[in-house]
């Protein structure tokens, strides 16, 4: 996790302003407010590279809020021209100790993803190569410019980009991402949405208003519902079709149980507007 420096600055650089929840570090930078977390990566010098700090400091606000029931929806962008460039090949050239940590903090980053209570939505602007369309491919949506995008450029240098490959065989066709893999030509964002990378594309003038379009209707729903209903189709996604079938019927039945199913069953037919226990 974050090392002791990390944790300093991120403790001397928390503030509230105007009810919004303000946190700034030499590689990230966060705003929490109206239900919505967005972390910035803001190392725009190294084309947010995902080296170490920055995927510890990634891992920590993914985590840090979490369990307050006031968050709804987890985004993460870039400043400037990438969104992210990928890992810090710097890094993956020094010891075997340095690289081992530095894919394990990629597994955990993607995996905290995965395990998070919430909807966590990637916002392109620009590139998004390597481990950063990996970061891209894994988050539950995305949405990007027409200016943006994306590639999995590695075996040009030497490193096929094994671990991104992951993210795009569980995301796209596996002939789009063994074009990716193989060729390491970049894809428009345009070829992006077709394949189903991400889930819009846009102007970059449109980019938060499509946004918050996402994040309000997101919001409009019971937390505990989404968070069970993104847990549950993270888990039947391993098992076969019948199977998945047979465990969705007992997971439908677990949610008719919850408060808010029943508040959203009686306001449907009160012809209402829930009032949502877990908001």
């Amino acid at each position: 996790m974050l090392t002791k420096s990390s944790m300093l600055i991120l403790k001397r650089s928390k503030v509230i302003f105007n009810n919004r929840f303000l946190s700034t570090s030499p590689q990230i930078k966060t705003e929490f407010a109206n239900g919505i977390k967005e972390i910035v990566m803001c190392n725009s010098q190294a084309r947010n590279a995902l080296s170490i700090e920055m995927m510890e400091n990634l891992i920590y606000h993914l985590t840090s809020d979490q369990q307050n029931k006031e968050l709804r929806v987890i985004v993460i962008s870039g400043e400037g021209p990438a969104f992210s460039a990928g890992h810090n090949l710097k890094e993956l050239v020094s010891d075997q100790s340095k690289q081992q940590k530095c894919f394990q903090l990629a597994s955990e980053l993607m995996n905290k993803i995965l395990d998070c209570p919430v909807p966590v939505i990637a916002k392109v602007d620009g590139i998004a190569a390597a481990a950063g369309c990996q970061l891209v491919a894994q988050c539950d949506m995305a949405i990007a410019s027409k200016r943006s995008v994306f590639s999995t450029p590695g075996a040009n240098f030497g490193i096929f980009c094994s671990t991104p490959g992951v993210a795009l065989a569980r995301s796209i066709p596996k002939t789009s991402a063994l074009y990716m893999l193989f060729t390491g030509f970049p894809v428009s964002a345009e070829e992006a949405f077709r394949i189903g990378l991400i889930t819009k594309v846009c102007s970059e003038e449109k980019l938060n208003e499509e946004l918050e379009n996402i994040c309000n209707a997101i919001k409009a729903k019971s937390r505990d519902i989404v968070e069970l209903g993104k847990t549950f189709y993270y888990q039947q996604i391993h098992y076969n079709v019948k199977k998945a079938y047979e465990l969705g019927g007992e997971k439908m039945q677990e949610n008719l149980q919850l408060p808010d199913c029943k508040e959203g069953i009686q306001s449907f037919i009160e012809k209402r507007k829930p009032r949502w226990g877990s908001k």
